[in-house]
């Protein structure tokens, strides 16, 4: 696999060059070593014994990637999540800078006629991935998500920055028996995460990851007015830590979740993909034509692809991290300083790790 690794004090994150996919990230943190991305099971496999039509996002799945566009790019051709997801990365620059580390990427591909870089940096001492990409030029439109992946041996809670709406798609992820299985309503919309109704009536509760619902399901919630990051939280049981991704909700305004625990039965999921959440944050509907056209999201006044023009540049920031948290309970809420992310609990209790609160920067300026 041609990956290329970086590395700042705590902290290590390698980039699959092949498919622009994060390969692996570790963090060190009292005493431990922190593995929050997940790698499908099936990655390093001999590519004879996977099936021959699977895209190559697939085939190489993890960590985190950039879907651009989101789902399938049927406006202009490329495989499932676009090329950003599928195809090559050349490093621009990577190297040292003061208090951390810096590395620039460039898609050989063009997306709608734009070039399009990642940026990745690491700061000494921080228990974050800070990303941005940036579209340069192109034209129409293109959705967008960020696509970071973990999973857990035996559950965890969740818990988010305020939404006010969850909704599932109009059919399931795997609406064939023979194939897998789903366990969410479909549709299906709700304003209490901890109350979303399910396929055999009766509701569940979103913030509740249990292994034994063994499923394939996918919801969107759309971000609330707040005047911080968004963010979503995963307390995970077995490894004892917490899993953070954070967002400027003025750039992604949903955050999509995949539950992936065992709900597809055919190669090369087979049943072993189990205890995964992807946490996609994104401007995007399902699909790229969907994202353009009328979608239940833009009745909602929610934003689903990024404008681009040429002599323009489009771009958005996005931040995974993870901190050792033996709590049984995801935290209540979290607040972001200049240098620090507070992580309370539900009794107010705060913990404090080093953090860029100026990185999302709520308050900038985005193109329209």
């Amino acid at each position: 696999m041609d990956t290329v690794t970086l590395n700042a004090k705590g902290i290590s994150v390698s980039l699959d060059l092949a498919v622009g996919h994060i390969a692996a990230m570790e963090i060190e943190a009292d005493g431990r070593r922190l593995k929050p991305l997940h790698r499908a099971p099936w990655v390093g496999s001999p590519r004879e014994t996977l099936p021959e039509n699977l895209p190559e996002g697939t085939v190489r799945l993890s960590g985190d990637f950039l879907c651009a566009p989101f789902s399938a790019s049927d406006v202009e051709a490329a495989p499932l999540h676009g090329w950003t997801a599928n195809s090559e990365w050349d490093v621009v620059e990577n190297g040292a800078i003061a208090g951390g580390w810096r590395a620039v990427f460039r898609l050989r591909r063009k997306v709608m006629g734009a070039a399009v870089d990642k940026v990745f940096t690491l700061r000494d001492n921080h228990p974050f991935l800070y990303q941005e990409h940036i579209f340069s030029g192109g034209s129409g439109a293109i959705s967008v998500a960020h696509h970071p992946m973990t999973s857990t041996r035996d559950g965890g809670r969740l818990a988010f920055s305020p939404k006010r709406l969850a909704v599932t798609p109009a059919t399931p992820l795997e609406p064939d028996p023979a194939r897998g299985r789903f366990r969410l309503a479909y549709p299906a919309r709700a304003t209490d995460l901890t109350h979303f109704p399910i396929a055999a009536g009766g509701a569940t509760d979103l913030t509740d990851y249990r292994m034994e619902d063994r499923r394939e399901d996918f919801i969107t919630l759309v971000e609330a007015d707040h005047d911080g990051p968004g963010w979503t939280a995963l307390a995970r049981r077995a490894e004892q830590d917490l899993v953070l991704v954070l967002k400027n909700p003025a750039e992604l305004p949903v955050t999509m979740l995949w539950f992936s625990n065992g709900g597809r039965d055919y190669a090369p999921w087979s049943g072993r993909h189990v205890g995964v959440l992807g946490i996609e944050d994104g401007r995007a509907a399902v699909g790229h034509a969907a994202s353009l056209g009328d979608n239940w999201l833009k009745h909602e006044g929610v934003a689903t692809a990024f404008a681009l023009a040429e002599g323009r540049g489009v771009s958005f920031r996005h931040v995974i991290g993870a901190v050792p948290f033996a709590d049984a309970e995801a935290p209540s809420r979290l607040e972001s300083a200049s240098d620090r992310l507070r992580v309370l609990d539900a009794a107010g209790t705060a913990r404090e790790v080093p953090f860029d609160g100026d990185f999302l920067r709520i308050g900038r300026s985005i193109p329209a």
